[in-house]
């Protein structure tokens, strides 16, 4: 409507109203009660406030949302950001002003009572037998008698010491098989997917080799990290799912797609950052490295399953809500960008249907209700 004063939208609490163009976002965020952190009184110094402009159309508010929505950078800003640094587009709400109509994402960081997600894993007997194994073995020397590579003597001293036959190796461990082995004194401990392929190897004795199982919900990503050689669970951790900022619930996330080309790209990249930034906390917490984490279980609904895989949701918007793909799939971690060992596998377990997700299919899996004589119904409330 002619003559309106611009309306400001938060997310992810939904929040909105409007105010006259030059109104802080800081202002305009405690004006309705939205929970943004700040110190320093609004003087760009705390760097607390910090939140994200969003780009695109967004078709649930009747807004077209960008950096011209907002005042440019200012002088706080830049002093901040030379000073201690502020991340490619993070503004500061107190010094960004409206100009148009905007949605404003507020980061778990800038909230003054900050999300704890934190979703415990029930312990119960369970049959280990992990996909990923690890093997020491003592490597022959090369002479000048055998002509024979330094992987076919691993290959062999495999063989040998542990019954493996057939094996392939990846391509990516070639480049420091040689070195690992001298450095090692012809030593090595090789972590084996499947019975079959070479993903992993350290000089010498090692004996950590974790998995990581991830629930990626459309609000909260949920992560447990467990050792594969006892089956202890180690750590656990969650946060926020960062694809917020485009769509608070599943088809505003499917319309951000259709509405704004390389929407679905955007998606999958902020995921797959909150699953590299998951994996690391969930190695800090546990007092392992990254590399350390060889395998990687994945569950999610529909459309969450599509993003991470970097596949277009669009057609699970409208009838009849075909999937993509509705096989389980295995994929090393450097294929989608995943910060755990570049060779990881991380097994995504298959869709069901268009609106019934993996993570229907490891409830199933996990509880098994088909053994069961009684009726079971299983709820899971997002």
């Amino acid at each position: 409507m002619a003559g309106q004063d611009p309306l400001v939208v938060f997310t992810p609490s939904g929040k909105r109203g409007r105010f006259p163009v030059g109104t802080p976002l800081l202002s305009a965020a405690r004006a309705l009660g939205v929970d943004v952190d700040s110190v320093c009184g609004g003087r760009g110094i705390c760097g607390r406030c910090q939140v994200l402009v969003a780009e695109g159309e967004f078709a649930k508010h009747g807004v077209r949302s960008g950096a011209d929505s907002v005042s440019p950078v200012s002088e706080p800003e830049q002093r901040y950001a030379r000073r201690r640094g502020l991340a490619p587009g993070r503004r500061l709400s107190c010094s960004t002003r409206v100009e148009r109509d905007v949605v404003v994402d507020v980061p778990p960081e800038s909230q003054v009572h900050r999300q704890v997600v934190r979703k415990d894993a029930d312990a119960r007997e369970i049959a280990l037998d992990p996909v990923v194994r690890l093997h020491y073995v003592e490597v022959r020397e090369p002479d000048m008698h055998d002509p024979s590579g330094d992987l076919r003597r691993l290959y062999d001293a495999l063989e040998r010491e542990w019954e493996l036959k057939g094996l392939s190796c990846d391509a990516s461990l070639l480049a420091g098989l040689q070195s690992a082995l001298r450095k090692g004194g012809w030593k090595v401990t090789v972590a084996v997917h499947g019975g079959s392929q070479v993903i992993a190897l350290w000089p010498g004795f090692h004996d950590r080799a974790f998995g990581m199982a991830v629930d990626v919900g459309s609000t909260t990503v949920a992560a447990h990290l467990c050792d594969l050689e006892s089956g202890e669970l180690v750590a656990a951790a969650g946060i926020m799912n960062p694809q917020i900022r485009f769509g608070e619930d599943l088809m505003s996330r499917v319309s951000y797609a259709m509405m704004n080309p390389g929407g679905a790209a955007q998606m999958t990249e902020a995921i797959r950052g909150a699953l590299t930034a998951l994996a690391a906390d969930l190695a800090k917490s546990a007092g392992v490295e990254t590399g350390d984490i060889l395998e990687m279980t994945l569950v999610g609904n529909p459309i969450m399953h599509h993003l991470v895989l970097g596949i277009d949701p669009v057609e699970l918007g409208g009838a009849p809500f075909a999937l993509a793909v509705d096989e389980s799939l295995t994929i090393p971690a450097a294929q989608l960008g995943i910060g755990v060992n570049p060779n990881a596998r991380v097994y995504v377990l298959p869709c069901i249907a268009g609106h019934v997700g993996a993570d229907c299919a490891g409830v199933i899996l996990a509880e098994r209700p088909d053994r069961r004589e009684e009726l079971t119904l299983l709820v899971d409330v997002g």
